[in-house]
């Protein structure tokens, strides 16, 4: 077995429901040691956090490229497994995906479903579904068990009525747990019925965000979370820290 695939097999397996994972997201070798010398056994890289390192925008302003100089900047600072958001793919096909990740060193990877290149339009739930498809299909041909977080951004977007969200929500991850995902993650801030519900309905195990100094890891727990991540909030929080500092020497 392959140092990626024994990574590979690591990061799935620290995913357990009621158990959850906290995978700090982090953006560059310095976050990156920072998180593990804090004691956290594999990492996230946001695109969010990585864009506004290297003076780009969120939404793809990066390109993958540019994320990929990033990420093995981070994975030959760590040995912990990394797994990258990739936002909806960079207008790239599945095989490029994949490819490029693996020679980056990362074992994990977060698919959304917001096409930011075609006018930020929501892939509809086959479309989504078979993107993942082709990504899985490419993974398991290198060699490689990469991690896919099927994202939806239904919540974040307020896509469509209030009221049946969450059922569409389910059913558009369900069609991409077929597909092949691993970890499912219907990102927002959600109610603790809504959390219950979805941890409870999805067949994979539940990515949910937290923010650093306020969510509560053992309330999410409860939830049925089964994986933590922090999207751009550890970047504010410092960001917000750094700010007191140097305001005292202005």
């Amino acid at each position: 077995m392959t140092s990626l695939e024994k990574k590979a097999k690591i990061f799935l397996e620290l995913h357990q429901p009621g158990n959850p994972a906290v995978l700090p997201t982090v953006w560059d070798a310095w976050s990156a040691n920072l998180a593990v010398s804090a004691g956290f056994s594999a990492l996230t890289l946001g695109s969010h956090p990585v864009a506004d390192s290297v003076g780009r925008s969120d939404g793809e302003g990066m390109t993958f490229l540019e994320l990929l100089t990033r990420v093995r900047q981070v994975t030959d600072a760590v040995t912990v497994p990394v797994s990258v958001d990739i936002e909806a793919g960079y207008g790239l096909e599945p095989a490029q995906l994949i490819e490029g990740l693996l020679e980056a060193g990362a074992v994990g990877l977060n698919i959304e479903d917001t096409v930011h290149s075609e006018g930020r339009r929501l892939r509809t739930p086959e479309e989504h579904a078979d993107f993942v498809r082709g990504l899985r299909e490419f993974a398991d041909a290198a060699g490689v068990h990469v991690v896919v977080n099927a994202r939806t951004d239904l919540f974040l977007r307020k896509n469509g009525e209030e009221a049946d969200r969450v059922d569409r929500a389910i059913a558009r991850l369900k069609l991409a747990a077929e597909a092949g995902a691993d970890v499912l993650y219907p990102v927002g801030r959600h109610s603790d019925a809504d959390m219950r519900r979805l941890t409870a309905e999805l067949p994979r195990p539940v990515n949910a965000i937290g923010i650093p100094d306020t969510s509560d890891k053992a309330e999410l727990a409860a939830q049925g979370v089964a994986r933590i991540s922090f999207g751009p909030y550890l970047q504010f929080a410092l960001a917000e820290e750094a700010k007191r500092l140097l305001a005292r020497w202005t």
